[in-house]
């Protein structure tokens, strides 16, 4: 896909299956799914009560490290990995109400969020939507050569997606995945990445299960903080505020006490520098 080109798909919106992009917008509270996605939300939240708040606790984190990024930073490329559907303060609009300049890629390749895309996104000609699974790596390197400066810093955005990709043995599995688009990045640039995480062995298999069953197998697992602590182990991590639950990354108001917390389940992670060249 060229500068400036939106994204087109002929592939027909699966309305039998619930999509995690789709649960998401429901949880945000979101108009763009379908009756699937509502009863898997409503069955995912017998399992994790906690669910919708974490999920507007995520897209707060999102709005608050993007604009960290680009005001502190001075960061004006982003590359989001797994964008789903527009909501309010999407990556575009945080942004460039900083940096009007900043570039924008958005990477998906769920038929609903490209359809929208279209429509959103054609008066905006610092964005770019790419049609393809996050873990084709050199494909959206190759797609985006147009578009962003692969020389100059890049944010490269993993938020609430890793978890939706299953362990591999190959370049595929998660941890690969980060390191191979950390190596492709220019010293400087910077990687976001959170997931959903739990202590409890009973939400992890619960999720894990539901999530699997109701996407047609489009989902991964609800990993441990142990694990996604992994991802950062050839990055600097921006400390503070650290790797932490991201209601504790640089919150704009008191997050909430320990007592007051959910126990089921929580997204989990934080920011890292890109450290070594390509």
């Amino acid at each position: 896909m060229t500068y400036g080109e939106k994204p087109q798909t002929n592939r027909v919106i699966d309305t039998s299956r619930a999509s995690a992009a789709r649960m998401y917008d429901w949880l945000l509270g979101g108009t763009e799914n379908f009756e699937v996605d509502r009863a898997a939300c409503n069955e995912l939240l017998t399992i994790a009560p906690s669910t919708q708040q974490l999920a507007r606790n995520n897209r707060d984190f999102l709005r608050r490290v993007v604009r960290f990024l680009a005001a502190e930073k001075g960061i004006t490329q982003f590359l989001d990995h797994g964008s789903g559907l527009p909501t309010q303060d999407n990556v575009h609009q945080v942004a460039q109400g900083i940096a009007p300049q900043a570039k924008i890629v958005y990477v998906d390749n769920d038929p609903m969020v490209l359809a929208h895309a279209r429509t959103h996104l054609d008066d905006n000609k610092n964005t770019m939507v790419v049609d393809y699974d996050m873990r084709r790596t050199k494909d959206i390197r190759k797609a985006t050569s147009g578009f962003l400066d692969w020389n100059q810093p890049i944010a490269a955005l993993f938020v609430s997606v890793l978890h939706c990709l299953p362990d591999a043995d190959d370049e595929t599995d998660p941890a690969s995945l980060i390191e191979a688009v950390a190596g492709q990045l220019a010293p400087d640039s910077y990687m976001v990445i959170c997931q959903l995480v739990s202590d409890d062995p009973t939400v992890r298999a619960g999720v894990t299960r539901l999530m699997d069953g109701a996407t047609g197998g489009n989902w991964g697992r609800v990993r441990q903080p142990h694990e996604v602590k992994r991802y950062f182990d050839s990055l600097e991590i921006e400390d503070p505020p650290g790797l932490v639950d991201v209601v504790d990354w640089l919150p704009d108001s008191p997050p909430p006490p320990p007592e007051m917390r959910p126990p089921d389940w929580v997204e989990w992670g934080g920011v890292g520098r890109v450290l070594t060249p390509r």
